[in-house]
């Protein structure tokens, strides 16, 4: 199973990626944490990274293009693999189709996490308060969902139109949240499996 996941800050992704990830036997790979490994990580992409984190810089497409290409030609990627946090520009899904095309490892399905703003703010707020997030302010946290409307929208269109998108309710108990998202993966597979046999 090749696949990405998206959705709002605050929608469980990290959450559910692990757990979807577990189910097939899959690497969940979220940028996030590779970019984190990167701060003790001694190779020269590595420390490229950590100057410009430090430096409080933007890493580039070009840079986050390498650092997923290099993460799937690993060995543990050989069966399939959840993409989380990755493509955020068209840029990257540009980059990711040509990956994906080489190694002839299609996508199977775009998992995308649907929730309310309202209530997103919300968890993101109560997270806040038990983490002692103090930068997670109302303000900061709809700038944040803004940014995501705007920069994502156009990518869960491009896989709309593709036929790849299954879009799932994100909102709710963490275990009925992941029913959701098996059902609506194996409907997808089978309408894609009715349409081969057609």
């Amino acid at each position: 199973m090749q696949l990405l996941i998206m959705g709002p800050p605050g929608a469980g992704k990290g959450t559910q990626a692990k757990l979807i990830a577990e189910h097939y036997a899959i690497p969940a790979i979220s940028t996030g944490d590779i970019f984190r490994a990167m701060k003790t990580s001694d190779t020269p992409l590595a420390r490229q990274v950590r100057e410009i984190m430090e430096s409080g810089g933007y890493v580039s497409d070009e840079i986050t293009n390498e650092i997923v290409k290099d993460r799937l030609a690993q060995s543990d990627c050989v069966a399939g693999f959840l993409l989380d946090g990755y493509p955020r520009t068209l840029q990257q899904v540009q980059t990711l189709d040509d990956y994906l095309a080489e190694t002839e490892r299609p996508l199977d399905a775009v998992i995308s996490l649907v929730a309310d703003t309202d209530e997103v703010v919300a968890r993101l707020l109560k997270r806040a308060e038990t983490e002692g997030r103090a930068d997670d302010n109302e303000e900061t946290i709809r700038v944040r969902l803004q940014v995501y409307a705007e920069q994502t929208e156009p990518l869960l269109e491009v896989y709309r139109s593709r036929g790849l998108l299954v879009e799932v309710d994100g909102l709710g108990e963490i275990g009925g949240v992941t029913e959701r998202v098996f059902g609506a993966l194996d409907a997808h597979r089978a309408r894609g499996t009715s349409e081969l046999v057609d």
